[in-house]
């Protein structure tokens, strides 16, 4: 009896497989135009409120829809800059009465461009509500057309690297260039565009995402359907009404695939889609490079240069048609950054003296947003996830930091994962909860940025979790992978050894197996490139690295004692006459505060050997325990360095150099218990370190100069 049941259940198991091998996959896609008929219109993305009556690029609804025999998926990517929750729960609920797709199977989300007519409320910008229903109606319509052009597909999936087109615009400022927020706080430690001016700042605020995802749809036959593109890049800047490059690229690569394929318009229902990738730091603008060298290019040369990367990507794809699909979505409270009685007090009295009119400028817009939040209290969203075969979707409500778009394909349980942010409501910027402690646009309290501050690792883990419900397995675990650089610094067996490749606080996980873990403070950053990545890392893999903004890396080494060394790597962003000190990488000693044995390893400036490494004991620059070496240290440059204490001898190497920078008899004045170390900062906080520190590693032995010089080679 129990071999019949279990023979049964193996039968059932094995044709339901069976089944869903043979299903057959299915696929359609359309084109809704959804330019207003009425002008004027309002326009959103800006500070203020603004009108027109001029149509540059007409405005689309670009829709797919998806079947296996078991599940059907609609995705829809709009010409808007942002869609609210509400006005899509309607779509679908208007769409799911017009087709066979329920209503948690559709993915609808906006492109993003800055000159599309105002869809929700956001910062000095109302609601056209004349255009609302309008819109409703045709983004409805194209899931509903493209569910009418189902046919027999296959489906396939390529990436392309376009860091050249793609780059970060929030940037930490020095820490004597803060700037006011709207409440008249100094609290702008870093904002959009601040790199423009390289005295201003200290470096990038996170990392980017280079690449230009492709989901490809074709026909049996091999006729091109659909793609799906997923980009990292903000918007273009464009006069409106215009769908932004976003629109360009899909009207041109539907050109291009007619030429290449031979196949003309009116063979062929291909759509080509753009949707926005996690960019709400990002802009096409490398600030890193000198003005000249900045891509200054039209919006066309733009996308042709993208587009040519999108095409070499796809000539690649390899596609199959016995795919699966699965979707699932996740609603979820989140509250809002409510204000305080003092800032509604002082919101409430500005709001009053506008009279009802619309603001005016920065300060009237968010007095205004704080009543709005505080009459609002907390918001729903919406996360979801779906899986194509093996390739996967998740998406994000908000405006996404690029290292959200990273911690989510890095840790998703399908490596070809993309992921699409503006998507089933507009909930603003999501900033990971350390940038909340540098303040800037971003992070200014409205509904364009209003939720709670761990709204991003709450977003990030229902992502995740979505993924593997809809693969029914856990998320990868992120390791970095050990190139010949990191298995050099393991070979010589330190006792702690922190790669500062994290994606977030409080930890930095220790790799010597010693389980030393390390804390990062408040003003720090992550996922940064770090050095030599084909040497730290293997393939292709970006080495990462953390930037200080204040903060320091804390650890604690009881069993080190008089002979010791430390190998790191630095890269200062603080000009050399910025202040007395540059910075300070490495100290010993007590926290808050100095004593006449606590030592620091730093760089130099306006006050003595500006841009060289200097070493303190004690904590008076005035007496002669400063030494410093002779090298002139280049701003924003990877450098090695060791520091070994010998007994009474300090030896400071830099970049494998066989002879010291700095090499002197410097008495042991530390109790045998004086085991406390900061990196990225010195002990009392003063002057901490503004920029990069990597592949830190502590050796209870004394490194000599070949030692050195092999980890510096490796």
């Amino acid at each position: 009896m129990q071999l019949t049941k279990l023979f049964s259940v193996f039968l059932l198991h094995a044709l339901s497989a069976s089944l869903l091998v043979s299903a057959e996959f299915r696929a359609g896609a359309a084109v809704v135009d959804v330019t207003p008929v009425q002008l004027p219109v309002i326009v959103n993305g800006s500070m203020l409120s603004r009108t027109t009556d001029q149509v540059k690029t007409p405005l689309s609804a670009r829709a797919m829809v998806l079947d296996d025999g078991q599940e059907r998926l609609g995705i829809v990517i709009v010409d808007s800059c942002m869609l609210s929750c509400p006005f899509v729960d309607e779509v679908k609920q208007l769409a799911s009465g017009r087709t066979n797709i329920r209503p948690d199977r559709m993915l609808i989300a906006a492109t993003h461009t800055h000159t599309a007519p105002s869809v929700m409320g956001c910062l000095g910008t109302g609601v056209d509500v004349t255009y609302l229903p309008y819109l409703r109606e045709r983004i409805a319509q194209s899931l509903v057309s493209a569910e009418a052009n189902l046919e027999s597909a296959k489906v396939g999936w390529a990436v392309g690297d376009a860091a050249q087109y793609t780059a970060l615009r929030r940037w930490i400022l020095r820490p004597d260039r803060i700037g006011m927020d709207p409440f008249g706080n100094p609290t702008v430690r870093a904002n959009m565009h601040a790199g423009s001016n390289w005295d201003d700042v200290v470096g990038h605020s996170g990392p980017e995402d280079p690449d230009l995802s492709l989901i490809s749809i074709q026909a049996a036959d091999g006729r091109p359907i659909a793609v799906l593109a997923n980009f990292s890049m903000h918007y273009f800047g464009d006069a409106a009404l215009s769908a932004d490059y976003f629109g360009l690229f899909c009207e041109r690569l539907k050109t291009r695939l007619a030429e290449d394929t031979g196949v003309g318009a009116s063979h062929s229902p291909f759509v080509g889609i753009m949707s926005h990738g996690c960019s709400g730091d990002i802009w096409r603008v490398d600030y890193a490079q000198p003005p000249e060298s900045r891509l200054n290019v039209s919006i066309e040369d733009y996308v042709d240069q993208l587009l040519q990367i999108a095409l070499n990507a796809q000539a690649s794809i390899e596609y199959r048609d016995d795919v699966d699909l699965a979707m699932d979505e996740m609603r979820m409270r989140l509250n809002y950054r409510v204000p305080d009685n003092q800032r509604l007090q002082w919101a409430r009295q500005i709001v009053e003296a506008m009279g009802g009119r619309e603001p005016k400028n920065t300060t009237e817009v968010y007095a205004r947003e704080q009543i709005i939040l505080h009459e609002l209290q907390s918001t729903e969203i919406v996360v979801q996830a779906l899986r194509i075969g093996d390739i996967g979707i998740a998406t994000t409500p908000n405006e996404t930091y690029a290292l959200t778009g990273l911690k989510i394909k890095l840790q998703s349980p399908l490596e070809k994962t993309m992921v699409i942010e503006l998507a089933n409501g507009g909930d603003g910027y999501i900033p990971p909860p350390e940038q909340h402690h540098l303040g800037g646009y971003n992070t200014w309290p409205a509904r364009s940025a209003g939720l709670e501050v761990q709204a991003e690792p709450k977003i990030t883990a229902t992502a995740l979790q979505l993924l593997a419900n809809v693969v029914q397995r856990p998320q990868r675990v992120y390791r970095q992978s050990q190139g010949s650089a990191s298995s050099a610094l393991s070979r010589a067996k330190p006792i702690a050894y922190w790669r500062l490749d994290e994606f977030s606080g409080p930890t930095a996980a220790d790799h010597s197996g010693h389980q030393r873990q390390a804390w990062y403070e408040l003003g720090v950053v992550f996922f940064l490139e770090g050095p030599l990545s084909s040497q730290f890392c293997t393939g292709n893999e970006t080495n990462r690295c953390v930037h200080f903004a204040g903060g320091r890396l804390r650890a604690r080494i009881p069993e080190l004692d008089k002979q010791y060394s430390i190998s790191l790597w630095f890269w200062n962003g603080m000009p050399t006459d910025g202040r007395d000190i540059s910075g300070w990488m490495i100290s010993r000693g007590r926290d808050h505060g100095l004593s006449s044995y606590s030592e620091h390893v730093g760089i130099g400036g306006s006050a003595r050997a500006s841009g060289k490494l200097i070493f303190l004991q004690g904590g008076e620059l005035a007496t002669d325990r400063l030494l410093a070496g002779p090298t002139s240290i280049p701003r924003w440059s990877w450098n090695h360095l060791v520091f070994v204490r010998d007994h009474d001898i300090v030896r400071i190497y830099l970049n494998g150099q066989s002879t010291p920078e700095i090499e002197a008899n410097v008495s042991v004045r530390f109790p045998t218990t004086f085991d406390q170390f900061f990196f990225g900062g010195r002990s009392d906080r003063i002057a901490n370190w503004e920029g990069r520190l990597d592949e830190i590693a502590v050796f209870d032995q004394i490194l000599s100069a070949e030692e050195v010089a092999q980890l510096f080679a490796d």
